[in-house]
């Protein structure tokens, strides 16, 4: 049985090590800063910056109490804070930190607005805030499969695919920043390729639950899981035996500049 935080790690952690150096890069995260990561989840883009300086500090809040606990299990340096946490309402003081980031998490969020606006009260003038969401349409091929064979065999499933998530498309995330108040807003794709050892490495973690496509599975009948799963690794493998698979993923990253007087709604 795996915890609710294992079942994370499996499913999406791996992906957001080998993201958040990209985003730490974009971010331009300098020695000396003070660093909050909004869904920090198990702590992969606050352990990038710790590895990556040495002198800033970071905060992570994640709404998960399970995903704070991983993230504090993996760290050991004290220039790290984890802690529970609603984005919607963070427990911080004005301009307090230097960077406010965000991995892969912006889109999950119910009132994505007032999110922002909370990033953006708890940044310094003159700070940078960032985030990055997976390009659902077309760049995330482990989800693009998934959800094109669901389809395939279930056309209800359709209203679930990952492609209908908000700011998952090309300049959204860059109209909602400059909708915020932010200046000097720039967005980019960013990408990354995941190997999985065999298609079980690929299949198995859709059944921990995790995500929408993990709930979309936990709710099959077993008979209809077996036949996604199978459906899954023709697509992926054809007539070939087992081997690993490589799938490459993108997502759309932004930056603002809070403005030095303090502005942004």
């Amino acid at each position: 049985m795996f915890s609710e935080a294992d079942a994370y790690e499996r499913y999406m952690g791996r992906w957001s090590r080998l993201l958040a150096p990209s985003l730490v890069e974009f971010s331009e995260v300098r020695e000396g800063d003070a660093v909050l990561d909004v869904g920090c989840g198990t702590g992969a883009l606050a352990l990038t910056v710790r590895d990556a300086t040495k002198t800033v500090e970071v905060t992570g809040i994640d709404p998960s109490a399970a995903y704070v606990a991983e993230a504090r299990e993996r760290n050991a340096d004290p220039r790290l804070h984890f802690a529970t946490g609603d984005a919607q309402a963070l427990n911080f003081s004005n301009a307090q930190f230097d960077r406010t980031m965000s991995l892969l998490v912006v889109n999950f969020i119910p009132d994505r607005e007032r999110a922002l606006r909370e990033m953006i009260r708890v940044t310094k003038p003159g700070g940078i805030i960032s985030a990055a969401v997976w390009d659902y349409g077309e760049g995330m091929q482990m989800l693009r499969v998934f959800w094109d064979e669901a389809v395939r065999l279930d056309t209800a499933a359709a209203t679930r695919d990952e492609a209908h998530m908000p700011l998952c498309k090309k300049g959204e995330l860059a109209a909602a920043w400059r909708h915020a108040g932010l200046y000097d807003v720039r967005e980019t794709s960013l990408g990354v390729t995941l190997r999985f050892g065999s298609f079980d490495d690929y299949w198995e973690p859709f059944r921990l639950g995790q995500g929408p496509a993990g709930a979309y599975v936990a709710q099959l009948p077993r008979e209809r899981q077996t036949e996604l799963g199978q459906r899954l690794r023709r697509r992926l493998l054809g007539a070939e035996p087992d081997h690993p698979i490589e799938l490459r993923a993108s997502v759309w990253a932004v930056r603002g500049t809070k403005a030095p007087s303090g502005g942004g709604r």
